[in-house]
């Protein structure tokens, strides 16, 4: 009888006062709905929040922005301070070194003020002027959201084709401007991948579609210049819902190239990009379990592939013969090293490794069979190749950056072995690197696994438990979190914080056994990991519970919701952005993006051995009445990756629930998606309320 009082209570009032906090809380109206799977049977209170255009879910959504508004009101004078914080770090008016290609040196600036980039091009020859492809600061002034999503330029250099976003659901129209007259064609492609790559014709430009309800890149397309939409050739269709497709053009300007994946499996076609009309030709079907990549040189094709090691092997193959039968060895796969692609030149490989968690650049000499690796000094950095669109060189572009190295762009003779300084990352108002440590430590797993982790902090720190920490993971996908520079980080570190990075299983630091051991009916070892990095960090003396933070967003915003049900009490407040935690229902909608090419990371719940471990850790079907730490939940109205409506719900039950008076904070930008706000500026808010809710917390007040 109290459970029926409560509900109708609840259906009548939109909000109700906390009377425990002496502030009115955001109560979300109830409609009971049963989700029923395998005889099982689910109550979601909250399943009618996935209604975008019923005006009560845009009202729920908007009293609970005002809700942490009135939460943060103390730090509005203090976000905006952090706000400027951030922004002057940033050098306002910059450039990109140039690259060339084709002729033609390619870079973009930013000017003093404006959020966005423009593009620009130059010819090699040295009495020529640059050339403005695109001004983003006068295309985005009419929109809420605006986000260049590709671009490409034709053989002749005299067309430009480029695709952008105003929604930030990552469907893109593309246009295309004949750049000798700076004039735009009259056609638009709409509702696009946003992919671009021009044929050698100098007339064909092929693009991806995206499925208008689960938006899976699904069919690629051909466009002739000058002609309507309705036109174009359908070049290939994947109908595999589990597959998504796009289209891009080999380094060596041969081949377009049409790659159809799958979390475990690939399958590529192969077209001549000077014949685009031409009926695509299989390189290997795809084979479940089979992953592949391919990198075209000469006469032969590389292939990064999976067939005979996990960690991945080198083959090469003949171009009329590529067939998996026809794969010759190259370089075998090794247990401790996890091979993640290639740069191909004509004389030389460049193999992107990862070992013992961190990333290596392993240069092969073709000519005459030797390597040797580019050798870089810290505990904890990245490093990867950059822009290298030449097939005919000697010379690398690399990227190199750390927790205390802002980053630095090299020119690297592959030959002599020297290195050149493109260009270090500038930090406004000056930076000391030499005042801060970063460390490599590991974490005692349950079962008997070394996690790793990365941490940066101010030199001076005692390990007495008083220092503030920031604990970030991602973990899923095999996705890789690496120890790079955040100047925006330095706000923390200022302040006294750590932070750090837990590299747990199901990402691929460790090779490709750490993500199949954090995935599927394993998903439950990236929480414990997590779980057992914070309490090493307890142990070692660096932070206590009350002073430990955790962070992670979209499939790591699931890793928040799972261990704060877990071990809630391990945390003083967590941050989840964009955070995925409505697993099972998601995952059994087969109408929402994502969902069905999903199985094979999370599993299919149509399968009882999936749902009931899903489950076991779902993080909107774990709540349960008990004490959660402090809570700051973001989501944007328009995401494409996660529904706005799963962080929605999630806070509307532990709302319910909880039985604690921490801050529990939702905050939905109403006019941007997964990403978050577009522009250099305007995202630095969105951190400054990150930042102002660990400082509330801390009672860091400046």
């Amino acid at each position: 009888m109290k459970f029926k009082y409560l509900t109708i209570l609840i259906i009548l009032t939109n909000c109700q006062s906390n009377m425990n906090n002496k502030i009115i809380a955001p109560i979300c109206e109830v409609e009971n709905k049963i989700l029923s799977a395998h005889s099982d049977d689910r109550l979601d209170k909250y399943y009618w929040l996935n209604q975008r255009e019923n005006p009560k879910v845009i009202d729920y959504l908007n009293k609970e922005n005002d809700y942490t508004d009135f939460q943060m009101k103390s730090t509005e004078s203090f976000q905006k301070k952090l706000f400027n914080e951030l922004k002057s770090r940033i050098k306002q008016e910059d450039e990109s070194v140039p690259y060339l290609y084709n002729g033609y040196y390619y870079w973009k600036k930013f000017e003093k003020g404006f959020e966005h980039p423009v593009y620009l091009r130059k010819s090699k020859n040295s009495n020529s002027k640059k050339e403005v492809l695109l001004d983003v600061n006068e295309m985005s002034k009419v929109y809420d959201f605006f986000n260049i999503g590709d671009y490409d330029i034709s053989e002749n250099n005299n067309l430009m084709a480029y695709s952008y976003d105003t929604l930030s659901r990552r469907i893109y129209d593309i246009r295309i401007k004949d750049l000798s007259k700076n004039e735009l064609f009259e056609e638009t492609l709409q509702k696009t991948t946003g992919s671009i790559v021009f044929a050698n014709d100098n007339q064909t430009i092929f693009y991806g579609k995206k499925d208008p309800q689960t938006l899976r890149s699904f069919q690629i397309y051909a466009h002739k210049l000058g002609t309507n939409q309705e036109e174009d050739t359908l070049i290939f269709e994947e109908e595999d819902e589990t597959f998504s497709c796009y289209a891009y053009k080999s380094k060596s300007n041969e081949y377009i190239i049409i790659n159809s994946s799958s979390t475990l499996s690939d399958e590529y076609r192969l077209i001549p990009a000077s014949s685009p009309y031409e009926t695509p030709r299989i390189f290997q079907e795809r084979e479940r379990g089979l992953e592949y990549g391919i990198y075209h040189q000469g006469n032969q094709f590389y292939i990064v592939t999976n067939q005979d090691h996990r960690n991945f092997s080198i083959k090469t193959c003949n171009l009329d013969s590529t067939n998996k039968e026809n794969w010759k060895e190259f370089i075998s796969g090794r247990e401790n090293v996890l091979v993640e692609g290639l740069d191909v030149f004509n004389d030389f490989l460049v193999i992107s490794e990862r070992e013992n968690g961190l990333t290596n650049l392993n240069v092969m000499n073709l000519k005459n069979d030797s390597n040797h690796y580019i050798h870089f000094n810290e505990p904890a950095y990245v490093a990867g190749t950059s822009t290298n669109l030449t097939m005919d060189s000697n010379v690398l572009r690399f990227a190199y950056n750390s927790l205390v190295n802002p980053g630095t762009l090299f020119e690297y003779n592959m030959l002599n072995k020297e290195r050149k300084v493109l260009k270090e990352k500038e930090i406004v108002g000056g930076y000391n690197k030499n005042e801060f440590i970063s460390e490599r430590i590991w974490a005692n797993g349950r079962d008997g696994t070394k996690i790793p982790m990365s941490m940066v902090y101010k030199k001076g720190i005692k390990k007495d438990g008083s220092n503030p920490t920031l604990l970030y993971a991602y973990g899923s996908y095999g996705y890789s979190i690496d120890p790079s520079f955040s100047s925006n980080r330095l706000s923390l570190l200022e302040r006294g914080f750590i932070f750090v990075i837990a590299h747990i299983r199901g990402g691929e630091e460790m090779g490709r056994k750490w993500y199949e051991d954090g995935k599927l009916l394993k998903k439950k070892n990236t929480f414990y990991d997590f779980i057992d990095c914070s309490k090493h960090l307890i142990e070692e003396k660096y932070c206590t519970s009350s002073n430990l933070y955790a962070a992670g967003g979209s499939a790591g915003g699931l890793l928040m919701g799972a261990i704060i049900n877990m071990n809630p009490n391990l945390y003083n407040g967590v941050i989840a952005h964009v955070p995925f935690v409505d697993v099972i229902t998601t995952m059994l909608d087969e109408t929402i993006p994502l969902t069905t090419g999903e199985y094979d990371e999370w599993g299919n719940p149509n399968e009882k051995k999936y749902y009931d471990y899903m489950k076991s850790y779902s993080p909107y079907d774990n709540i349960s009445q008990k004490d959660y730490p402090n809570l700051l939940i973001t989501t944007g109205l328009h995401d494409s990756q996660v529904q706005y409506w799963e962080p929605a719900k999630w806070v509307a039950k532990l709302r319910e629930l909880k039985t604690d008076n921490h801050l529990l904070l939702l905050k939905t930008n109403m006019k941007t998606g997964h990403g978050g706000a577009s522009g250099r500026f305007e995202y630095l808010k969105e951190i400054a309320l990150d930042y102002a809710f660990l400082f509330k917390l801390e009672n860091i007040t400046e």
